[in-house]
């Protein structure tokens, strides 16, 4: 959610500046949307030090939750300034980044875990070190293109816009069941015969398709149309949901972790491209994408919880996989629906 806060601001004070994003924001996360566990210096430095539950919640759930909503907006909105005809290309480009730590640093943690001579203190603050080198990249490559967007820091007038309040209703409903998998995936394979060190590859195994999966889906966007792409990817990630429970032993479990990596991956890039589509003007794509983002978030922190309910209430995973297919199912039809209402028609390559 803070992603609404950062976005507007990039908009309204780096781009009059024209120069790199400023260090307090960038230093504070790293541009990933999914990762939040190891991904942030600044949680983790926090998190070297936890020793309760409750320290991690903070330090890794809300500072590295905090953190990355703070970085990816700038950095997105800075990506589609840069381009009109290959916005999705571009936007897909720099989206499947993220999915690269999402294979290196799960593997990395689990090794070094595994080391003897390393604590879990020293784990978690060489992460860290790593993320500051990535981010100081960051800090002196991200620009502004555009001039400032005069006037109000949020755009109030944008949900009075028929087709970017629907497309917000229909990601938010997709939003709230895609990343079971990402929470639940392990324990299933675990559950149905898998080893614990095959199955805890399976993350790394989904967001290794993910990459794939956003780069490919901002490609193709630009050729057959953003909504279009964004209607059957989600479609196709339902169907691929409401299969999971038949998936049962270690070949049709990985072969379902890198399918649904890909197509869930490419809703993540499509979803930021089609709302910074709903801006007419450029200046505005990254308050466009925060606010957007801001409100889905929100079937972000409340749909894994939801999942986990009726895993812990029916003792299995077929009814989690079910709930989560049905509400990605309603994001994929909303999305068509948002299509519509925009005035271009059903057929129409948008």
């Amino acid at each position: 959610m803070s992603g609404v806060e950062r976005s507007p601001e990039f908009s309204l004070e780096d781009e009059k500046r024209h120069e790199p994003m400023p260090k307090a924001s960038l230093e504070a996360g790293m541009p990933d949307q999914e990762k939040a566990v190891d991904e942030f210096p600044e949680g983790g430095a926090r998190a070297c030090i936890s020793k309760k539950l409750w320290h991690f919640v903070l330090a890794q759930g809300i500072l590295g939750g905090f953190s990355m909503g703070m970085i990816l907006g700038p950095v997105m909105a800075a990506a589609g300034q840069y381009f009109q005809k290959k916005r999705a290309a571009a936007l897909g480009l720099s989206v499947a980044g993220s999915s690269v730590g999402g294979v290196v640093f799960p593997i990395a943690l689990s090794k070094m875990l595994a080391n003897p001579n390393l604590t879990f203190g020293w784990t978690v603050r060489i992460l860290g070190f790593i993320m500051v080198a990535c981010l100081a990249v960051t800090c002196l490559t991200v620009k502004a293109r555009l001039p400032p967007r005069k006037g109000q820091f949020l755009i109030p007038a944008a949900f009075k816009e028929l087709p970017y309040v629907t497309l917000i209703g229909a990601m938010f409903f997709a939003v709230l069941g895609l990343f079971t998998p990402f929470f639940y995936l392990p324990s299933y394979a675990a559950q149905h015969g898998m080893s614990i060190q095959l199955s805890a590859y399976l993350a790394a195994i989904l967001n290794g398709a993910s990459f794939f999966g956003r780069a490919a889906g901002g490609i193709l966007a630009d050729r057959l149309g953003r909504f279009n792409m964004l209607f059957g990817v989600t479609t196709i990630t339902a169907i691929l949901m409401f299969c999971w429970p038949s998936a049962q032993t270690n070949a049709p479990i990985i072969a379902f972790s890198a399918l649904y990596g890909f197509f869930s991956g490419a809703i993540i890039s499509l979803m930021a491209v089609c709302f910074m589509s709903a801006a007419e003007d450029a200046k505005n794509n990254g308050t466009y994408y925060g606010m957007g983002m801001a409100i889905d978030s929100i079937a972000a922190l409340i749909g894994p919880p939801i999942t986990g309910a009726l895993v812990t209430k029916y003792g299995g995973f077929s009814e989690a996989a079910y709930f989560s297919g049905a509400a990605v199912l309603v994001g994929a039809v909303g999305a068509l629906v948002a299509k519509f209402v925009s005035g271009k028609g059903f057929f129409s390559r948008v």
